[in-house]
């Protein structure tokens, strides 16, 4: 068949859509398959001629939606930007793309992330969470109606896939209870660890530390400045190793502010954190590798799940994991991290201690963590969903292109 994959999230500010986007793209360089591939995307040169070199087509964004679609996702803040059709001066982005399938023959379409064209071809729709459903009363999944064009948009998306990509059981029980599809066309394909943790080199070096400034023996948490991410729990879980055992941890966060920023630096001055507490805002990936390797703990202390990427690139980098207690983090992390309760800053604190007092606990999390991460790769992502294709392909024969 000919298969279409679109990738969501093409630029490193992105976060987590970026690095799962570009680890597929790179590993369907490497995997065989039968079907004829074409890209839907913004890439770099260095990846088309990669693409072109496997004679995989590229199709640019610029041909498939109207310039003036383009300017309106470029603009907007919504991690949902690309939840279409939009309607825009009467005019339905739908008619681009579907003019471009229909030109290129397209057969089936894969969403790699949780962006979604109404398409009149069969599709695979990949799903990362239910937030909206589960936990509606974060503003970034309620405010300025965001709630509704989710729920229009997964609706949508859900209900009229081939098949569902989930990463969990507990993912896929929640889109089949809020959804009500059959079981059968959810499938479970854990997210690959990232291939720049997996790949690093063993380099221990601090110049990092020295780059950013930063003591040793510092929390990590790299996550976007978002109310979920629950960096003002984190904060006040340090308060208390302060005040109950006399423990100053320095903290580092990483990531792009989504608004929240601001609220989290006054958290941390009310709280007297501000000499403890490190914002380094967006940070490139070989920097990142750096902070991991030198970090005492990664806290990702998230509300937010089934999956998170954060725990497997530590994981792979020899950094130990505490992490939310929440739905799936018990199938994706098993016994290579510390769980907590995000709601409790006690739990946060004591998790952080456990570890200050015991390093050979430290060094087992580690082990244990390191030997996980290399279960999934982004290589077995790919040739699961090409397996999904393989199985759909009689079905799609049974009409013209």
């Amino acid at each position: 068949m000919k298969v279409g994959v679109f990738l969501g999230g093409m630029s490193p500010i992105a976060g987590g859509g970026f690095t799962i986007s570009d680890d597929i793209l790179e590993a369907l360089v490497r995997v065989e398959s039968k079907h004829r591939v074409v890209i839907f995307g913004s890439l770099t040169a260095d990846q088309i001629i990669k693409l072109n070199a496997r004679q995989i087509q590229v199709v640019s964004r610029r041909r498939y939606l109207p310039k003036i679609v383009i300017s309106r996702l470029m603009t907007t803040v919504s991690s949902f930007a690309m939840n279409l059709p939009i309607l825009r001066n009467g005019l339905k982005v739908t008619h681009w793309v579907q003019r471009t399938l229909c030109d290129l023959g397209i057969e089936l379409m894969w969403f790699v992330t949780p962006y979604f064209f109404e398409v009149d071809v069969p599709f695979i729709f990949t799903i990362w969470d239910m937030q909206h459903r589960l936990q509606p009363w974060f503003p970034e999944v309620s405010k300025n109606g965001e709630w509704s064009r989710r729920e229009k948009f997964y609706s949508t998306a859900i209900r009229r896939a081939s098949a569902v990509i989930a990463g969990t059981e507990a993912g896929k029980a929640e889109i089949a209870n809020f959804y009500g599809i059959p079981l059968d066309r959810i499938k479970i394909i854990p997210h690959p660890s990232p291939a720049f943790a997996l790949n690093a080199s063993r380099d221990t070096s601090k110049d990092v530390l020295t780059k950013y400034h930063i003591p040793e023996g510092y929390l990590f948490y790299p996550a976007q400045f978002w109310p979920h991410k629950n960096h003002v729990g984190l904060l006040s879980a340090l308060g208390l190793l302060r005040e109950k055992y006399d423990l100053k941890f320095p903290v580092v966060f990483v990531g792009t502010d989504w608004g929240s920023l601001k609220y989290v630096r006054q958290t941390a001055d009310n709280l007297g954190l501000s000499s403890q507490t490190h914002f380094l805002g967006f940070v490139p990936r070989d920097d990142m590798i750096g902070l991991y390797r030198n970090a005492f703990a990664l806290t990702y202390v998230t509300f937010f799940g089934p999956e998170n990427l954060p725990p497997l690139e530590a994981f792979a980098l020899g950094c130990p994991v505490i992490a939310s207690n929440v739905a799936g983090s018990h199938e994706q992390l098993g016994d290579a991290a510390l769980l907590v309760d995000p709601k409790d800053e006690g739990q946060i604190a004591n998790a952080v201690k456990r570890l200050y007092d015991d390093p050979v606990l430290r060094d087992t999390l580690v082990a244990r963590g390191i030997a996980r991460a290399s279960k999934w790769t982004a290589e077995e992502y790919v040739r699961s969903v090409l397996s999904i294709i393989d199985d759909f392909e009689p079905i799609r024969r049974c009409w013209k292109r």
